[in-house]
């Protein structure tokens, strides 16, 4: 019996690490990109639409496809998705540490993120089948403490190996992470799959993956071509229409990708609001933040990567202590205190202007640290109640492609605001000092609505592109560029910070107050199944 229990604990500790260590090279592979965006572009050229997708490819492959590998795992097996997933992330990025060109670097990019989804969604399921309990709460806990790291020392390693030995080091690094993961997982993580699988929804992962994969596309592309193009508008169009086969598949499969009647309960909705809420809050800070350090403060990749740390390090704490804080107080009242610290942190961060001492900005970003670790570290173990254990594939592909495809449209619209922001402010400066005369409008790429020397300098200002703004408007000084910049990112703040208070007073209303003696999330976790028949309403 003792040979049996040490043995069944030697193996969840071994799929708790494999698990983990592919957990560090998400969050690391994404903020380390941010960093890296302006060396690979200095090395390869591209223009601000392409430097984007080196981040936006990968978010959309990601988040498209992970509801489709949860399923696969609950199907094929959690083991082989997961290993398959870490071969191919890995394989990328040994080929993107090769790669010749700034368009093969995006198509790389974006297949790294196929096998992102694949590490993330049968990696946790796996973790959902072999603890049960506070056993499976504390996993679930470490696994957020896990992304933490990956976040927080994600930015200090790229700016490191770039400064040491070129960007291209910072794609071997994960790659070197992810054959460590392999060796763990390989010869000790079990094989699971739901005993009640039939078959495959592919007509449902079809048309989930088109119209969730074409609106992120058409968002993204949009500002650059005009919420007018012909293509915007078909994407957008083919996005509804694969959106409404979807709901008409899912409702006539008998063993559909997605339960949608879910929906119909109050905590299932409200466990998906909290990975919502903290893309605004804190996870579009992960790419503007490096870029404002770089591209128009002027730091050094490495400077910025380690000021970065006063915004992720605290999650290496907070949720840990989130979970102890499960004993006097509900998930939900936690939660939505965490996002409403972080919405102050954003309007204090937003006040800090450009050219100001470090410690200026390393406070405000280590209170929207503090506060979004508070959800981050309960969110994840909350996602895994809200279905049966046997089909946890498909609740923490849910979960992780509201977390994934929110924070890919989030950076992108963003992205969007703040340059739309720095063009409106710019165009009243400008047309005082030059106004433009006709022949400097520019047409968008295949005939959208024409686009101004304003526009463009204003994108490339949102990218961190200071010196390609100064020279598209000659006559307005760096100086001047980089104050409507600091003033926009100022609006900008303002407005994440509306929106993650709406967010916490929705989290609030959704997943409640609960009890004030303190049920832990263990005990949320077993008893949420049924308790979602007294939530519906």
């Amino acid at each position: 019996m003792s040979d049996s229990i040490d043995h069944t604990a030697s193996r969840g500790a071994a799929v708790l690490a494999a698990v983990c260590v592919a957990a560090v090279i998400l969050p690391l592979s994404f903020s380390a990109g941010a960093i890296a965006t302006p060396a690979i572009g200095r090395a390869l050229g591209g223009g601000p639409v392409a430097l984007n997708w080196i981040t936006n490819a990968f978010m959309l492959a990601f988040g498209s496809c992970l509801m489709a590998a949860g399923t696969l795992a609950d199907r094929f097996g959690r083991r082989r998705v997961f290993l398959c997933g870490v071969s191919v992330f890995s394989l990328m990025s040994m080929l993107l540490a090769l790669a010749p060109g700034i368009v093969w670097v995006d198509l790389l990019r974006a297949a790294q993120g196929v096998g992102a989804a694949a590490a993330l969604a049968g990696g946790s399921a796996a973790l959902a089948q072999e603890f049960d309990g506070h056993a499976r709460t504390r996993a679930f806990s470490l696994l957020g403490t896990t992304f933490g790291v990956g976040l927080a020392f994600g930015p200090v390693l790229a700016g490191g190996l770039i400064e040491l030995f070129g960007w291209r080091a910072v794609f071997v690094s994960t790659a070197l992470l992810g054959a460590m993961s392999l060796l763990l997982a390989a010869p000790g993580m079990p094989e699971t799959r739901d005993p009640h699988a039939s078959g495959v929804d592919w007509p449902g992962m079809a048309s989930f993956t088109a119209a969730l994969g074409l609106f992120t596309v058409a968002i993204l592309e949009a500002p650059d071509i005009g919420w007018g193009h012909p293509a915007v508008g078909s994407l957008l169009a083919v996005a509804a229409g694969s959106l409404v086969a979807f709901v008409l598949i899912e409702r006539h499969t008998a063993r559909p990708m997605l339960d949608l009647s879910l929906f119909r309960y109050r905590r299932f909705v409200g466990v998906q609001l909290l990975p919502i809420a903290t893309c605004y809050c804190f996870v579009v800070l992960l790419v503007i933040l490096p870029i404002r350090f770089v591209g128009i403060e002027g730091y050094a990749p490495l400077n910025a990567g380690l000021m970065m740390i006063a915004l992720s390090a605290p999650m290496l704490v907070m949720p840990a202590l989130a979970v102890r804080l499960t004993r006097h107080a509900s998930p939900g009242l936690i939660s939505s205190l965490g996002l409403l610290i972080a919405a102050a942190g954003l309007v204090w961060l937003g006040g800090v202007p450009v050219g100001a001492e470090p410690a200026a900005l390393l406070v405000p970003m280590g209170v929207i640290g503090i506060g979004t670790g508070l959800p981050w570290g309960l969110m994840d173990g909350l996602s895994v109640s809200v279905v049966p254990k046997e089909r946890a594939g498909m609740a923490t592909g849910i979960f992780s492609t509201t977390r994934v495809a929110g924070e890919g449209l989030a950076l992108a619209m963003v992205s969007a605001a703040l340059a739309g922001i720095v063009a409106a402010r710019l165009t009243p400066v400008v047309a005082a000092l030059a106004p433009l005369a006709p022949g400097h409008k520019l047409m968008a790429a295949g005939g959208g609505a024409p686009r101004t020397a304003i526009d463009l300098a204003a994108q490339r200002l949102a990218t961190g592109d200071l010196s390609g703004a100064s020279t598209l408007l000659p006559g307005v000084s760096l100086a001047m560029l980089r104050q409507h910049y600091a003033d926009a990112f100022h609006l900008l703040t303002y407005g994440l910070a509306a929106i993650t208070v709406l967010a916490a007073l929705a989290t609030l209303r959704y997943l409640g107050l609960g009890d004030r003696q303190g049920a832990s999330v263990a005990t949320t976790a077993a008893t949420a199944t049924t308790a979602t028949c007294d939530d519906a309403r």
